[in-house]
């Protein structure tokens, strides 16, 4: 499967899939977002975007929008095309049937149903295929790294989020910390909520807020499920996320300090409970991803508090961090850290970004560091 260099006509097609495919953001979990664009003769004669899972694909949206005329045609796409019945038929099937002459791919699929398999079908019936290398690719694979981590590891990708001061600050010495970010930044932060499959908090951030953890947002798709990190199942049966149940799936996550009382109390409330095992937190921390990842949650949005992004991080299961920082300073020792914890020993020990972005939104600065790449 050698990679090739895009032609200037092949980038700007591609550039064109890896657009659409970003439309469906927070809409095709489990599935990854795709976009595809057929070309015949130089002119663009269909695209299309996956759809909502056990809808179309990207591929097929594309042929039917074609109409007919696809025949010696080219075809983008910025994932390759799957060669299995899942909940939709194979596209490889659709590409053959629509005598497309040749595919021309962003990026792999980590998959093991996957993995090339679609492409080697292509070529063995005669359409020659064209993997792209370069910054096309890693655009494409970074549009979809919590759909890549899941296929390698079966762990949702975790995004980690919070608001600080100049000095780092979450909250004051007295617990206040509403707001340290502006309203603008808020918003921000529900859109992420939005296109995530999980937000998780803390039991302390569920007992001192009880938080909805809801995208109120305009045009939501579905919302995400909620997650409580609750090592003795503390949660109140009346708390906002339990008597929400109904409307939006729960999980709480406890560990065997939990009473079979209290886990029996949140499972007939209609609450999902994952006994979490391991030999210390940062053990109980990857079995509850494990879990997750199991129940199809390939983005997993950690909001705090600071003990439990502490927890994460000492785990190694930060994939990227989202930092406001607003133009404030509180001080203070008894002021809390956006993460806790142990910590490292010495500087070379600790978690470097692969990748840093920023930007100004109204008198905030967003800080997004990607420690990860999948």
């Amino acid at each position: 499967m050698p990679d090739t260099t895009a032609t200037e006509r092949d980038a700007r097609h591609l550039m064109r899939t890896i657009e659409l495919a970003s439309r469906a953001r927070g809409q095709t979990s489990p599935n990854p977002m795709v976009g595809a664009v057929v070309v015949k003769d130089g002119r663009v004669i269909g695209e299309g975007i996956t759809q909502p899972p056990g809808e179309e694909h990207a591929e097929v949206m594309a042929l039917e929008a074609a109409a007919g005329s696809t025949a010696g045609a080219t075809m983008y796409v910025s994932l390759e095309p799957c060669c299995h019945t899942g909940r939709t038929p194979p596209c490889t099937d659709a590409i053959l049937s629509a005598g497309i002459a040749r595919v021309v791919i962003a990026s792999d699929d980590p998959t093991p149903k996957a993995a090339g398999r679609g492409p080697g079908i292509l070529r063995d019936e005669g359409v020659k295929v064209d993997f792209v290398d370069g910054q096309i690719a890693e655009t494409a694979r970074l549009l979809n790294q919590p759909f890549r981590k899941h296929a390698r590891t079966g762990r949702p990708l975790v995004i980690f989020k919070s608001a600080m001061t100049l000095d780092g600050k979450v909250a004051t010495r007295t617990g206040d910390s509403q707001w340290i970010s502006g309203e603008a930044s808020r918003a921000r932060a529900h859109r992420w909520r939005a296109e995530s499959d999980a937000v998780a908090v803390g039991i302390g951030t569920a007992l001192v807020d009880d938080p909805r953890l809801t995208a109120r947002i305009e045009g939501v798709a579905r919302q995400p499920r909620h997650v409580v990190f609750d090592s003795e199942g503390r949660l109140p049966l009346d708390s906002k996320l339990v008597r929400g149940v109904a409307d939006v799936p729960l999980t709480v996550v406890c560990s065997r300090a939990a009473s079979r009382t209290s886990v029996q109390a949140l499972e007939s409330a209609g609450v999902d409970v994952i006994i979490a095992t391991g030999e210390n937190e940062g053990a109980r921390v990857e079995n509850a991803l494990d879990e997750l990842g199991a129940r199809e949650i390939q983005s997993l949005l950690l909001e705090g508090g600071p003990h439990l992004a502490g927890a994460f991080l000492e785990a190694g299961e930060i994939d990227e961090a989202r930092m406001f920082v607003a133009p404030l300073m509180l001080g203070g020792a008894k002021a809390r850290t956006a993460v806790e914890g142990i910590g490292v020993g010495d500087i070379a020990a600790g978690m470097r970004a692969v990748a840093l972005e920023t930007e100004r939104i109204e008198d905030d600065v967003l800080i997004i560091a990607r420690l990860k790449e999948w």
